[in-house]
């Protein structure tokens, strides 16, 4: 099943899964930051749970900037080569 997705976002359920497995990573290192500096927020392993919920923010940006700036979905160059992929199923938004 081929449906083609006009303009800008995620044209193939892999970039839509990814993008979804960043909001939950997100949420998770949300969660996670926040117990470690539970006692201490100034200490070395505070800095580095919200060192990790930053980097991890920074690529969910990346990908949508990917999406809305360049028009184009980063698994584009991967489904013209592997069509045949659960990851390049193309759905109508």
């Amino acid at each position: 099943m081929t449906i083609n997705a006009m303009g800008g976002g995620a044209k193939y359920k892999g970039t839509q899964m990814r993008e979804k497995q960043l909001s939950e990573m997100i949420e998770k290192k949300v969660t996670e930051a926040k117990q470690v500096c539970e006692g201490d927020e100034t200490s070395d392993e505070c800095k580095v749970a919200w060192d990790e919920v930053e980097k991890v923010s920074q690529a969910k940006a990346d990908l949508r900037l990917r999406l809305e700036v360049e028009k184009k979905d980063p698994l584009e160059f991967f489904c013209l080569e592997n069509p045949e992929t659960e990851e390049c199923k193309v759905y109508d938004d």
